[in-house]
């Protein structure tokens, strides 16, 4: 099978079960998954996030997501339990379908390593 063939069939089997999970069945965006991950990331799921929040948030996930990538790495947690990561390698300039292909990838492979999926 090709890489793009089981990127997608990974992609949809992954956006099937979190929306389901998540979203009462609707659809999940590129963004509400990484959102997930950033929660998922913080560990406070029980927390009312402003909206700045919010976006930390996400640039967690996506610091995260892009860490095997060799794009950023872990620092540490502040005293409020949040996550830091430092950049190790400025991000390549990508069209947006280049982003949204990198930051899929990225996404899947970080629910085969948490073994969400399979």
């Amino acid at each position: 099978m090709a890489r793009d063939e089981q990127l997608k069939q990974r992609w949809d089997l992954l956006t099937g079960k979190l929306s389901k999970q998540f979203a009462d069945g609707d659809a999940l965006d590129l963004d509400g998954i990484i959102y997930l991950v950033g929660l998922q990331e913080l560990g406070k799921f029980k927390k009312k996030f402003k909206k700045d929040e919010k976006v930390n948030l996400m640039h967690i996930a996506i610091c995260r997501l892009l860490e095997p990538y060799g794009y950023y790495e872990f620092s540490h947690f502040d005293n409020d339990g949040w996550p830091h990561y430092h950049t190790k390698e400025q991000l390549p300039s990508l069209k947006a379908g280049e982003q949204s292909v990198l930051m899929k990838e990225a996404i899947v492979h970080y629910f085969l390593d948490n073994e969400y999926i399979d």
